[in-house]
């Protein structure tokens, strides 16, 4: 799905149409600066690529920077060009000559979208650089490029500071795979050494679907231009949006129970109805036949053209944050806090009457929908704006309620035209966080017409196997938008290794450098998951210290910890299991962050309720107990 910046949702009782508009595709195409060298890529692009001038506001010193636009070789389109942004891990490591001696891992992270530039990993994630929300610019102590060489690449063509003409645009992820492995054909004749050093190529969200097209395509070529050592997706867009952002709806209250007050009868109403649209799959270690699709049944009692559109990975969430039709319960703007607790009240009576066996007409299967729209209108702190129509909640970290939030915001540092020199970027455009025509549809709406990765990762799993390129899935167990849930679903429905999904039940736990649970951690067959204890949907910007350790042990490194070894009665886990992380889902902290801006107040539910939660949903769960916080 999309990568950030934040996702606030405002979310409606009743969803007003909005038309879509057309508007003639822009051209973009990359600047020539003094010392371009004449000829084709090669080492001696390396110097006219150096960032030189100094950055804007950057008071501390950097690694050696690269930066500019390079071709993606697609014949009729010579404009098209992805931006890279590339960080050594030590002065000369990018520029060492080729050796096929050389094994120092080098890596690619990517955002997603579709539409989002990769700059926001770079300067709000795992970048050497962070701007604060008062545009100030600090050194990352947990930047990537200190564990290798690293680059943030801004794709598809047109998206960042990447440039296309108003006909060059991908048609779909087949031609994202074929226009970035031209791309990096160019670059490692920039970077010899990088043709073959393993690489470690990841992203979060919509860069699920972008990598594993982007491997396929690796895959089927006689000869790639890089050694692809391992992928690793975070909260990714794997499966269909249905099975990563609707199914999971039970277990994101589960993990939060905080989203309804720990109100046992509100819960059960979700409960019911998650079971009622067969949201309420049954994993199995190892699983047994293939997981079945979901349907999304929609609301009957009223007409809904963009609400189940709007989550979509089919098209960009970012245009369509929604606003409180005016219907009879925008009244609720205006309640008191008696009055406010009068209607919750007889939301929940209603509520009752409607726990009888049939779908809610009002919001169908759109639980994500229901349960946001509940903590808006009862639930403190999320209920503590004076207007609803303008609250904002956080799909990507849950215990974060701050309203307004800041609003990560690079366009400022970017389009600076000290920063565009030094970095080399085109001024044929401003860079912006989101791009609206990524698939060339002039309607802005981002569809993206490729089958979800899901259809081919079985196939993809086996090549993986049998070129020894890893596999890694992680998911943050603080986001609502991708839950961790559709990742574990996806990973039980494809083979890999000869077995279909994992054959024991993730529960070994792992640690950060600081000594802090960190999360789950699981491996077998050449794949890997890990759950990130406390983390949002953007992990490494929500837990920049466990993102770190993760990407030095589980993915650059070999850490065995959660290893399967052996078959059958005979297998262990190295690291051993717990049995209080076997259950469905990881309790999230006790904590909710609330103010403006800042983090003005933390609100904890007194001790008694949180106790009579815990009794109850442990009976509600018993079948698979709910995980108790470590």
């Amino acid at each position: 799905m999309v990568s950030p910046p934040f996702l606030l949702v405002s979310l409606l009782t009743a969803l007003p149409f909005v038309a879509s508009q057309t508007t003639a595709l822009p051209s973009s195409f990359p600047h020539t600066y003094p010392g371009k060298p004449n000829g084709d890529f090669s080492p001696a692009w390396q110097k006219y690529f150096l960032v030189t001038q100094p950055l804007p506001n950057i008071t501390f010193n950097l690694p050696r920077t690269y930066a500019g636009n390079i071709p993606v070789q697609r014949a009729g389109h010579p404009n098209d060009t992805l931006f890279f942004l590339g960080f050594e891990k030590s002065t000369g490591s990018l520029t060492v000559p080729a050796s096929k001696f050389n094994k120092e891992p080098w890596g690619i992270w990517l955002n997603g979208g579709p539409g989002s530039s990769s700059m926001y990993g770079a300067f709000f994630e795992n970048g050497p650089i962070r701007i604060g929300g008062d545009y100030r610019a600090s050194p990352n102590p947990h930047a990537w490029n200190k564990l290798a060489d690293y680059f943030w690449i801004d794709q598809p063509v047109g998206v960042g500071f990447s440039t296309a003409d108003s006909t060059g645009y991908v048609a779909d992820e087949d031609q994202v795979g074929r226009d970035f492995m031209g791309f990096l054909d160019n670059l490692v004749k920039v970077f010899p050494s990088l043709r073959t050093r393993p690489l470690y190529l990841t992203g979060e969200s919509y860069a699920g679907t972008y990598i594993p097209y982007i491997l396929k395509t690796y895959f089927g070529m006689k000869s790639p231009p890089v050694n692809i050592a391992k992928i690793a997706i975070g909260d990714g867009t794997i499966t269909t949006d249905r099975v990563y952002e609707f199914l999971p709806s039970l277990s994101v209250i589960e993990t939060f129970p905080q989203l309804i007050g720990y109100d046992k009868d509100v819960y059960k109403y979700f409960k019911e109805q998650s079971h009622l649209c067969g949201f309420d799959l049954n994993l199995t270690y190892p699983q047994r036949g293939l997981l079945p699709d979901v349907k999304l049944i929609g609301p009957t009692q009223r007409q809904v053209p963009l609400a189940l559109n709007t989550l979509s990975r089919k098209s960009s969430f970012f245009r369509e944050v929604f606003r409180r039709s005016q219907s009879a319960d925008q009244s609720l703007a205006r309640l008191t806090r008696r009055d406010r607790e009068e209607q919750k009240n007889a939301w929940k009576r209603d509520l009752s009457l409607r726990e009888n066996g049939t779908i809610d007409p009002w919001y169908g299967c759109v639980l994500l929908y229901e349960f946001i729209d509940y903590a808006f209108n009862y639930t403190f702190p999320w209920n503590l704006s004076p207007n609803s129509s303008t609250f904002e909640f956080n799909v990507y970290d849950i215990a974060d309620a701050l309203n307004p939030l800041v609003t990560p915001d690079a366009s400022v540092f970017l389009n600076d035209i000290r920063t565009r020199t030094a970095l080399h970027a085109p001024i044929s455009k401003d860079w912006a966080m989101t791009f609206d025509y990524v698939f060339g549809n002039p309607d802005g709406m981002n569809f993206d017409p490729s089958p979800e990765p899901i259809n081919f990762f079985t196939a993809l799993a086996t090549n993986a196997t049998a070129r020894s390129v890893g596999i890694v899935l992680y998911s943050g167990n603080n986001d609502a938008l991708i839950p961790h849930l559709g990742t574990e679903v996806a990973i039980q429905n494809i083979t890999f290794g000869g077995i279909q999904g994992f054959t024991r039940k993730p529960s070994t736990a792992w640690v950060n450098d600081a000594g802090e649970f960190a999360g789950i951690v699981h491996q077998e067959r050449g794949w890997t998951y890990v759950l990130f204890y406390g983390a949002g949907h953007v992990v490494p910007q929500t837990s920049p210290n466990s993102a770190f350790t993760f990407l030095r042990e589980f993915v650059l490194g070999n850490n065995k910890q959660g290893l399967v070894v052996g078959s059958g009665d005979y297998s262990t886990v190295i690291g051993g299991e717990n049995s209080t992380l076997a259950g469905e889902n990881i309790p999230a902290a006790d904590e909710i962050y609330y103010g403006s801006v800042t983090i003005q107040s933390t609100y904890i539910a007194p001790s008694a309720t949180r106790a009579a939660w815990k009794a109850f949903i442990r009976t509600e769960t018993a079948t698979g107990e709910s995980r108790p916080t470590p």
